[in-house]
């Protein structure tokens, strides 16, 4: 094995990159009992005559290569160490496929408790950033971007909601059973299930983007009100980014109150907590991760910046958009704040302990904003575009994103050498023109 991500050196393996993962998945609510296969289609990336599997709190029984041969392997709290009969040559295609089967729970991180989470009466899954292992084998790096199909297996009264596009729900006796699946390359930390008492209600749409909501029925009415402008949303930040860059919108209520919403790829998840008028800023940012993070995806998780401060920012432009508070005035207000803060975090490497503070987020967006007032609203806004079509369902770091500022302006080189490389808190600089 070598290790993935620096910010988690003991998830991923570096000698492969998959191409796509067919999981099949029989869960049991009452009991919590999920017996699941697992096919991972992979190329080699070097010379290799082992391989891990990241899985966590579940236990394999077997695995074969290329669907013939049983291989060896060796089970750690945290991945299958596999022993493979012949080496693997880099650019070599090969397929694992593992059996599975346990009771799925979060596992405990420096960022929290993350994973498959039992719900009062149901599950979800919240993956960020090494949340995937605790329910299929996988390569869990952010860069190791794959196709996936899911097949679903519960009990009849439950639906399950998947990443990717329905291609099947149908009742079998008890059971039923959903198949999802997904043409978009989604890194393992996006890939989602979730599990509950759902009805479906088609939400009003922006231009061909559907919109689906699922929730319980008796939260269907505060739901449909809560998202009632997503359409508007998508419309706005369509303008500002350009075309929604995934195949549908899905958004899922639990009966449960979260403690914060869970994007995914194409969906996002919230709690009975979340439909009242103060989380509509938290429906903006959500909805914008569909374009930073699950579209224009990073490499490492240093970057993180690249995904947080860019749906923190969405946040802004909306209100502006609404005629609430300007981007400018969020900014104003979020810099006091910030300047009150400890000016210990590098923006471009705040370290793993600091890659979800508050800082991240709210500093990653003021380096948006200060962008923009030295480019003039039609540049910025233009670059965002640019970067958005440029990097579209591909890996981006923050010197590519420095490399496409500094194009369109040379002296966005200093600026942002101050916001994303140094500690200290700049000043917003003067605005240059208005849009």
């Amino acid at each position: 094995m070598t290790a993935g991500d620096a910010y988690a050196p003991q998830s991923g393996d570096l000698s492969y990159d998959v191409v796509s993962y067919d999981l099949e998945i029989d869960y049991r609510v009452r009991t919590n009992r999920l017996e699941g296969r697992a096919v991972v289609n992979a190329i080699a990336a070097r010379t290799t005559s082992t391989v891990t599997l990241d899985l966590v709190g579940l236990r394999a029984s077997r695995i074969r290569l290329d669907g013939t041969s049983s291989v060896s392997f060796r089970q750690g709290p945290r991945a299958l160490q596999i022993g493979l009969p012949r080496r693997l040559e880099a650019g070599e295609e090969f397929s694992l496929e593992v059996v599975y089967a346990g009771a799925p729970a979060p596992r405990r991180s420096r960022w929290g408790s993350i994973g498959w989470e039992e719900l009062a009466d149901g599950a979800l899954v919240a993956n960020q950033p090494t949340g995937a292992p605790t329910w299929f084998p996988c390569n869990d790096r952010p860069d190791d971007r794959a196709r996936y199909r899911m097949r679903i297996t519960t009990d009849r009264d439950y639906v399950a909601v998947a990443t990717g596009t329905r291609v099947e729900d149908r009742v079998a006796g008890r059971r039923r059973v959903a198949e999802y699946v997904s043409d978009v390359p989604t890194a393992t930390y996006l890939a989602a299930v979730q599990i509950g008492r759902y009805a479906r209600t088609e939400l009003p749409s922006a231009g061909p983007l559907p919109v689906e909501l699922w929730a319980p029925p008796a939260l269907r009415a505060p739901a449909v009100a809560a998202f009632d402008k997503v359409a508007a949303m998508g419309v706005v930040f369509e303008d500002a980014f350009g075309a929604y860059p995934q195949p549908q919108y899905t958004i899922v209520v639990t009966a449960d109150e979260l403690e914060i919403p869970l994007e995914s790829q194409g969906m996002a998840v919230f709690g009975a907590n979340h439909l009242d008028a103060d989380s509509e800023r938290l429906v903006a940012h959500e909805l914008a991760h569909q374009w930073f993070g699950n579209s224009v995806g990073i490499e490492s998780w240093r970057d993180i910046w690249l995904n947080e401060g860019f749906a923190c920012y969405a946040e802004w432009i909306w209100s502006e958009a609404t005629g609430d508070a300007s981007a400018e005035a969020c900014a104003e207000a979020h810099h006091a704040r910030l300047r009150a803060e400890p000016q210990d975090l590098v923006l471009g490497d705040p370290g793993a302990d600091l890659m979800f503070d508050d800082r991240v987020y709210k500093r990653g967006a003021l380096t948006l904003h200060a962008l923009r007032l030295t480019l003039g609203d039609e540049r910025f806004f233009a670059l965002l575009r640019e970067w958005v079509a440029r990097y579209r369902h591909a890996l981006a770091t923050t010197d590519d994103f420095r490399a496409l500022a500094v194009a369109a302006e040379p002296s966005a080189g200093e600026l942002l050498r101050r916001w994303v490389d140094r500690p200290a808190l700049p000043r917003l600089p003067r605005a240059r023109s208005r849009r």
